[in-house]
């Protein structure tokens, strides 16, 4: 039987962006809005952003060249491409000049209302939406304008299925966000509800942390996507680039 699933997938966050940054800044000064001037979709990587970028497509690239991706797939908002384009320029992927796929079912979670708002803000502006949140819960509370996980979880079981129908024995690398990454593991894992928001509570993905699975062909009736490591920061300690795990700038609204 021919394989359905890709040998490798690795699943990344983005690296440090200046909403990041800016969303750090709004806390410590108690503001209730984070001072961002570009659209959420065009905020780039910060300084030290690109330099983890650049240190996991190094680590990238010392792979052995049938064990280093050879798809990338990516987030269309810029602090993904930015650290898709730097994973490609110092020779991460082993067909350097592939088709780059932006795709927009990787995109973050639309925040709707509460975009660019702090916790603070929230509870100030739209304290019924932070009480809808704590009764219904992050995953099935949608604010106005915006998506739930749910609905994250909605637009990647497509994407999976694009993986299933044109990705079978390839090695897929995936650049998104911190959202994205746990909704791929809720179900690429079969997880529940509470699963994947607890692995949620434990710590934040660090910016450039890498996910992967690995096709196992004895697990289940047609082999699987198995869990190899999560959350893995080597790939920038290696090279000495500083970890950051900083929630992205709509953190509040996640």
């Amino acid at each position: 039987m021919e394989q359905r699933w890709p040998t490798r997938l690795w699943i990344v966050r983005h690296g440090q962006s200046a909403g990041n940054v800016a969303r750090d800044a709004a806390d410590a000064a108690g503001l209730p809005r984070i001072d961002i001037a570009d659209r959420d979709m065009d905020v780039p990587l910060s300084d030290l952003g690109h330099e983890q970028a650049h240190a996991l497509g190094r680590w990238f690239a010392r792979l052995p060249a049938d064990e280093r991706p050879r798809t990338v797939m990516s987030s269309p908002y810029l602090r993904a491409v930015q650290t898709s384009q730097a994973v490609r320029e110092v020779g991460g992927l082993i067909e350097p000049d592939r088709k780059f796929c932006a795709d927009e079912r990787l995109r973050e979670k639309e925040f709707g209302i509460l975009d660019r708002l702090t916790r603070h803000g929230i509870e100030t502006q739209f304290p019924e939406q932070a009480e809808f949140r704590r009764l219904l819960g992050k995953f099935y509370h949608r604010p106005p304008g915006g998506e739930s996980w749910c609905d994250v979880v909605l637009r990647l079981r497509s994407l999976l299925d694009t993986l299933s129908l044109h990705h079978g024995g390839d090695r897929v690398l995936i650049i998104a966000h911190q959202v994205v990454v746990l909704c791929m593991r809720y179900l690429l894992e079969g997880l529940s509800e509470e699963q994947i928001l607890a692995i949620d509570r434990e710590a934040d993905i660090a910016n450039c942390g890498v996910t992967e699975y690995r096709f196992d062909p004895a697990s289940g009736p047609h082999g699987e996507l198995v869990l190899h490591r999560y959350n893995f920061t080597a790939p920038l300690e290696d090279e000495a680039a500083p970890v950051t795990a900083a929630p992205d700038a709509n953190v509040a609204a996640r």
